[in-house]
């Protein structure tokens, strides 16, 4: 794997009070050094992992945002455990979803970091948003496995940190049920706030600006060594 110089971003208004600093427990590389490094198209997890653990990313208004913050979990009146909720490991995705954190709605952006083994769970899981023929017998089954499964899963095309469209496609994983409950709860390890550092590097988010720093992503390769090729993943 292409070792990249890496950083963990520092929130600290330039405050030399060390108690004063709020530090995102996230390490960070050049954006133009990472990409060289990605494939350039396909079907491929990108995300930032380690032994046990992957983050994922939601973007969400200030009520559920700020509550997630604070209490190290989803919950409140805001939230809702009934409807889908989509969960991102691709950070530039998640990014041309919230417009850089100006969305309205969209304004607090978390790092969630979660166990890779639940992740693969909801791999395992997941039920691809379209039909696929490799996959069912024919359209009923499907249409029964969408009603009947808690994950949804969707490969749609990735972007650019202009927002431009890329040959490389990205995943996003739609979560209900009692696997939504699990993941807003139990099996939520880490809520990082990425607010203040998306803000900052939104000034920097143009294809080509060495400026540009994102959390360091690699392709996901699974605790089981699988590639996470869709028809792998389900």
């Amino acid at each position: 794997m292409a070792q990249h110089p890496q950083n963990t971003y520092n929130n600290n208004d330039n405050d030399s009070d060390s108690d004063n600093e709020q530090t995102m427990n996230l390490a960070t590389a050049p954006y133009l050094q990472q990409s060289a490094t990605w494939p350039s198209e396909g079907e491929h997890i990108l995300a930032h992992y380690d032994d046990s653990t992957v983050v994922v990313y939601q973007a969400y208004r200030p009520a559920i945002g700020l509550h997630a913050l604070e209490h190290g979990q989803f919950g409140g009146p805001d939230f809702s455990f009934t409807r889908m909720s989509w969960i991102k490991p691709n950070f530039l995705w998640m990014m041309y979803r919230c417009g850089w954190a100006t969305k309205a709605g969209q304004e607090v952006i978390l790092g969630l970091r979660i166990r890779r083994t639940f992740f693969e769970s909801l791999l395992d899981a997941a039920v691809p948003s379209t039909f696929n023929p490799r996959l069912y017998a024919g359209l009923p089954e499907w249409q029964q496995a969408v009603a009947t499964s808690e994950v949804r899963q969707q490969w749609d095309p990735d972007h650019a940190p202009s927002g431009a469209k890329l040959p490389l496609r990205a995943i996003q994983l739609g979560l209900r049920g009692k696997l939504l409950r699990r993941f807003a709860t139990e099996e939520l390890l880490e809520v990082i706030d990425m607010t203040s550092f998306v803000t900052e590097q939104r000034a920097h988010a143009q294809d080509g600006n060495p400026m540009l720093m994102t959390p360091v992503e690699r392709v996901y390769v699974r605790l089981d060594r699988k590639n996470c090729a869709p028809e792998n993943s389900v």
